[in-house]
């Protein structure tokens, strides 16, 4: 993985709100518009809005533009469930797969990668299954899997939770044969699963910003990282008006290049928490790195 990788971020805030309060504040972010007000919805991740990235970005884009955005902060398959139903006017998530095919079955225009971070492996400090030394990512999840020791699942359907899933069939193990022993469902946000996680001595794979601003490591500590399997892609699709007659796909189509472009992709790449770069560009318009 390229090197950058490794200085992703050193915060976010202490904890992801739980994925019910995020749809909650989803619903609300859908409350009728003021009177002329010229806004798009967009449906994305909890790691991009809870992050504080849209707080920096969106105002940014709404002074250049006048196109308020109205963010739909839920698990990526969510997001894909809602540009399908064609309730959102674009979506950015971070499982390419889905993405492909949300465009290959005539939701979505086009797919453009916009920015990426990397994955990590955390879990007790002594590690108990090994993993400091395994040889790949799916050496480390057949470890886990072949101790037995503990893993806490999202089990949402999350970005997370379905680059968790290709790890496990990488790895040749079926963690479904163990639910409800070593392998834990849980159906819940990153914040909620680090804290299982921690409660029970269990392995997590989380994103490295939510894991670097949790506030209740304990003693765990991050146990596997740097395979290029764990590079953390996102990508932006303005949904289709052929299927979606209704959608705002010219605002939409704005807000995307403008995310694509040289100032949107500087911005992103200007996003700092405590000091540290959380999202890299890697839109049509970012720098070249060498």
């Amino acid at each position: 993985m390229h090197h950058v990788v490794r200085r992703i971020v050193s915060g976010l805030q202490e904890l992801f709100l739980p994925l019910i309060a995020v749809g909650a504040i989803g619903l609300a972010s859908l409350a009728p518009a003021q009177a002329g007000e010229r806004f798009i919805t967009l449906a994305s991740t909890t790691s991009t809005d809870n992050s504080g990235l849209f707080a920096y970005l969106l105002p940014i884009f709404e002074a250049k533009t006048g196109i308020a955005v109205r963010v739909v902060a839920v698990g990526t398959g969510q997001a894909i469930r809602i540009a399908q139903n064609g309730d959102a006017d674009v979506i950015l998530v971070h499982h390419k797969p889905s993405e492909e095919k949300l465009v290959a079955d005539g939701h979505g225009i086009k797919r453009y990668d916009v920015m990426y971070n990397d994955f990590i492996v955390v879990g007790p400090a002594d590690d108990p299954a090994g993993l400091a030394t395994a040889a790949n990512a799916a050496d480390a999840f057949r470890r886990i899997g072949e101790s037995a020791i503990p893993f806490t699942s999202r089990g949402d359907d999350s970005g997370t939770n379905k680059a968790e899933k290709a790890l496990w069939k990488a790895s040749g193990i079926d963690p479904a044969a163990a639910s409800g022993d070593w392998y834990r469902e849980l159906g819940a946000g990153m914040g909620a699963t680090l804290n299982a996680a921690v409660a029970m001595d269990a392995y997590a794979l989380s994103d490295r910003g939510t894991w670097l601003g949790f506030a209740n490591k304990g003693s765990h500590r991050i146990v596997y990282e740097g395979d290029k399997a764990l590079f953390n892609q996102y990508g932006v699709i303005v949904i289709d008006p052929k299927k979606h007659p209704h959608v705002k796909v010219a605002d939409a189509q704005t807000f995307a290049d403008w995310l694509i472009d040289p100032e949107g992709q500087a911005a992103i790449a200007a996003f700092r928490l405590h000091g540290e770069q959380a999202f890299f560009p890697n839109g049509r318009g970012a720098p070249v790195i060498n």
